[in-house]
């Protein structure tokens, strides 16, 4: 997979700066000591690991490859005899972030070792395993009682069991998954299947804490997610319908109510109604970590169900949370990206020159090549959208797939085919849900009853002079809720921002539309370090009579770019104030 244009750019930015330039030096030092008892720096190492793995997945750099088998030779060094890996005292261990650092280990070395078949990383992580066991299960500590958010942080490290039963296939590692399971159903557990399936909203699951940061506050996203995650691993290995069903309730929960227009959540890393709420300033929210892990939570449930709304998701998380996240430069990854205000730098973590958002941040970018065309059976499935070249083998024919496309900024996307030989698959194109008219034809044949929110399926024996042609529809879309509006432009939410110097970014408004649809004209002159850009017409103020009365073009810009000077003096906002008349009869969207 190749993917240029301006999203492809932007993630060879994160990759060049944000993994390779990373210094792991940095990363493996907090291991050398064992004296720590509250903090979290032992989970840096596993999120750069991870994130450099799906980034040598899609660029085959051997100097990246050098780098993650130096990163772990250095952590592999600080592996006690006993199989800990980590830097908590002994005395202090299961506290605290401790186990969750441990799984960050195991995840890292693991997925190195599939990358890299190094079995010294594989036989590292079956130890520090081997180790958590002798510690923690049946008639030892209660893993749902050990560290933060009822358990959650701590029984993450289910997914990191399920991968080491798939490779070693040693029985005890499946046992210690289902142990783990087990536990959540408890009466202290944090109830991940029991309330999901019963459809307990993620924000209702447990009371609001006395104490934030502590182990009753059972709203975590990000932990809650991670569990998850490995939920779906398991269901994988014993395939029992209620681990699936519990993701699948909780997922659609979090669309419905906590993934906001942007494509993230969370307040204070914890879910609290975000949509309902999405138009009111709030503190810490939109977490790096909490788009990442909804984004690849999202990722695993397509492979599983090859429900396109699941990728839909992706996508807009990607286009608007995740690159809004990331510097123009790519020196920094923000830890909240909120829907109005500036754009600022999350503090350092840990006595470390990094924080969670910076390690996990990246992990989102690469994941993107890997989701672009996926492949099962004798289908092929175009997730992305915009100019890239795709190779996959099917049916022992290596098929190449190149898109010509400017998308997002347009709508309009050519599709060529090069298999070696033709043969016969089904293409599925995904059709997004506010695409309401789409337009596909095959080689100039036009396509009839294309359904939003669905995969197209073309089934055709397919040769090298086949072209596809797709119109998206990127009319300016307008959103009300509670007496503010927003526009999105396909899967690109819009902001204003203040270096347009057309107004106050926070004044009152109303954006002219007609049935829902805002007439929006691109702007090619723009400021620095602005993707896109529209106007849209806006009566602006409350002055009807005076500077007010007639509409004029405002201007927009795509979320990911809006304040990303990073300089206090560039406000953004995304869901502008509806200015009230209440000579209408319907105070709509009050």
């Amino acid at each position: 997979m190749e993917l240029n244009g301006y999203p492809g750019r932007v993630i060879d930015q994160c990759i060049e700066r944000r993994i390779k330039g990373q210094d792991v030096d940095d990363l493996v030092d907090p291991f050398k000591s064992k004296n720590e008892t509250r903090c979290w720096q032992s989970e840096f190492w596993g999120k750069w690991m991870l994130s450099a793995v799906g980034a040598y997945q899609y660029t085959k750099d051997p100097q990246l490859m050098e780098k993650m088998k130096y990163a772990t030779a250095g952590l592999l060094a600080t592996q006690m005899k006993d199989g800990y890996i980590g830097n908590y005292g002994q005395e202090n261990q299961l506290t605290s972030w401790d186990i969750w650092g441990r799984k960050y280990s195991m995840l890292g070395l693991i997925k190195f070792y599939e990358i890299s078949m190094d079995k010294k990383a594989l036989k590292a992580a079956s130890k520090v395993a081997d180790h958590l066991m002798s510690q923690v299960g049946p008639g030892k500590t209660i893993i749902i009682k050990t560290g933060f958010y009822r358990g959650m942080a701590s029984s993450s490290v289910l997914e990191p069991f399920v991968y080491l039963y798939n490779h070693t296939g040693n029985e005890k590692y499946l046992e210690f998954a289902e142990y783990i399971v087990g536990q959540w159903e408890t009466p202290e557990g944090p109830k991940l299947i029991s309330k999901a399936i019963e459809g307990v909203n993620v924000a209702d699951r447990f009371p609001p804490p006395e104490s934030w940061w502590s182990w009753e506050n059972g709203r975590k996203a990000y932990e809650m997610m991670s569990c998850y995650d490995g939920l779906l691993e398991l269901y994988k290995v014993t395939e029992k319908p209620e681990y699936l069903e519990a993701v699948i309730k909780t997922v659609d929960n979090i669309i419905e109510s906590e993934i906001n227009i942007a494509g993230s959540g969370s307040g204070f890393e914890c879910w609290y109604g975000t949509v309902e709420r999405q138009t009111m300033p709030t503190y810490h929210t939109m977490e790096t970590c909490v788009t990442t892990t909804w984004m690849k939570l999202c990722d695993k449930l397509l492979e599983l169900t090859d429900n396109p709304k699941y990728a839909e998701e992706i996508e807009k998380s990607f286009y608007n949370a995740l690159m809004a996240a990331m510097k123009f430069d790519a020196s920094e990854i923000a830890k909240y990206s909120p829907l109005e205000g500036v754009r600022i730098a999350g503090e350092e973590q840990c006595n470390m020159h990094i924080n969670c958002c910076n390690a996990n941040g990246p992990r989102g970018f690469v994941m993107i090549p890997a989701f672009a065309v996926k492949t099962k059976g004798n289908n092929i499935f175009i997730n992305y959208y915009g100019t890239c070249n795709a190779e996959v083998t099917l049916n022992n024919n290596l098929i190449n797939i190149h898109q010509s496309s400017n998308y997002p900024e347009s709508g309009k996307i050519e599709i060529s085919f090069a298999p070696e030989k033709s043969v016969d698959f089904s293409l599925n194109l995904r059709i997004p849900q506010w695409s309401t008219v789409t337009f596909v034809k095959v080689n100039n044949e036009v396509i009839e009853n294309i359904q939003p929110g669905s995969y197209l399926r073309l089934s055709n024996t397919w040769s090298k002079s086949d072209v596809i042609s797709i119109e998206l529809d990127m009319r300016g879309k307008l959103h009300q809720n509670h007496g503010h509006q927003a526009i999105t432009v396909g899967p690109i939410v819009l902001a204003r921002d203040s270096r347009f110097n057309d107004g106050f970014v926070d004044e009152t408004a109303v954006i002219q539309e007609t049935d829902g649809t805002i007439e929006i004209t691109p702007v090619y002159e723009k400021p620095d370090h602005i993707w896109m850009a529209f106007t849209a017409p806006c009566l602006t103020g409350t002055d009807l009579e005076g500077v007010g009365k007639i509409a004029k073009p405002i201007k927009f810009c795509d979320f990911a770019s809006a304040g990303n000077t990073w300089d206090p003096a560039t406000r953004y906002r995304v869901w502008i104030r509806k200015t009230l008349n209440v000579m209408n009869r319907k105070y709509e969207g009050y």
